[in-house]
């Protein structure tokens, strides 16, 4: 059966005057002439027979059935383009598996991790996007992701599966020159120091004193970082201490740039999951969840000893 596709050129066009509501930028963008932009859109118009666009004596605006139009088939455009880079660059040999991950954990956690992968699986190659929040699979292209969040935000994310790779472990840490040669700090004398904040995690902190037993007023306090990259280059530089994922500053804590500040790590409520689409594995997903599962059991199996937050201590 003949399928109802509209020119890959047209939509090209159509999409880039959608983004600029107007031919002639959109002509600009593409290197054409705008007549040849506006003969795509009107002949996919005709080919539609649904109005994209409205033009008036001011310029052009979409319709709402040229919006939804736009952003579906601008979803569709970048799939399209990620799949030919992908076996471009693979010059049509093995497979990839494309990952959503934090970019914070990807830089840190992940990607060292990928060389030993590139060795036992050559023929594999793994695609990184940087995701935050949870999204829909099927207008991304993404084949799974790395999720750091609790098990309820986990369990509302519709139409997927999740396994947990492992629990987050959060300690405090500092520059040398902040501990002035002392080997550690109490709690306690830890609340006389400069706190730093993980803006996304307001309570990270004065959870951490409830679970040492330590009332510390000042818990909230202390300037504010937006990213965990942001509170790493404020801790080495001495400006304070920092509670931190320690996965997050294995390579800083091995190199002696930042030390642990007081010798009581806590199990966060958040931890890290592999989801994926409810659907039928492909073999290259497969075989890098089975390389992901061993990374994380060695990542679970760190000793540590850990203490548990407070039960009544709100998720952050």
């Amino acid at each position: 059966m003949r399928r109802k596709l509209p020119s890959t050129q047209a939509l090209i066009c159509f999409v880039a005057a959608a983004r600029h509501q107007s031919f002639t930028r959109a002509a600009q963008e593409l290197f054409l002439t705008q007549g040849a932009v506006s003969r795509q859109v009107a002949a996919l118009e005709e080919s539609l027979g649904i109005e994209l666009f409205r033009r008036t004596q001011h310029g052009m605006t979409l319709t709402p059935a040229g919006a939804d139009y736009a952003r579906q088939v601008a979803q569709r455009l970048d799939a399209l383009e990620r799949d030919t880079l992908d076996l471009m660059g693979r010059r049509g040999q093995g497979e990839s598996v494309t990952l959503a991950v934090v970019p914070t954990l990807a830089a840190r956690w992940l990607i060292p991790r990928l060389a030993t992968l590139a060795r036992e699986q050559p023929e594999l190659t793994v695609n990184i996007d940087g995701q935050t929040r949870p999204f829909l699979f099927g207008d991304t292209g993404v084949d799974a992701a790395i999720f750091a969040g609790t098990g309820d935000q986990v369990r509302q994310w519709a139409g997927t599966r999740a396994q947990r790779l492992f629990e987050e472990v959060v300690v405090p840490v500092c520059s040398p020159t902040l501990l002035r040669g002392r080997s550690g700090l109490t709690p306690a004398a830890l609340a006389d120091l400069p706190l730093l904040q993980q803006s996304t995690r307001p309570d990270a902190w004065r959870q951490w004193f409830e679970s040492q037993g330590v009332d510390a007023p000042s818990a909230m306090a202390g300037p504010r970082y937006e990213q965990y990259s942001m509170q790493v280059a404020a801790a080495a530089s001495g400006l304070g201490v920092a509670l931190m994922p320690k996965l997050l500053i294995e390579a800083e804590l091995a190199s002696g740039q930042l030390l642990i500040a007081s010798p009581h790590p806590v199990l966060s409520r958040r931890s890290y999951y592999l989801v994926q689409p409810d659907l039928p594995e492909r073999p290259a997903l497969e075989r890098f969840k089975s390389w992901l599962l061993a990374c994380a059991a060695r990542q679970q199996d760190q000793p540590l000893d850990i203490r548990r937050p407070l039960a009544n201590a709100a998720a952050s």
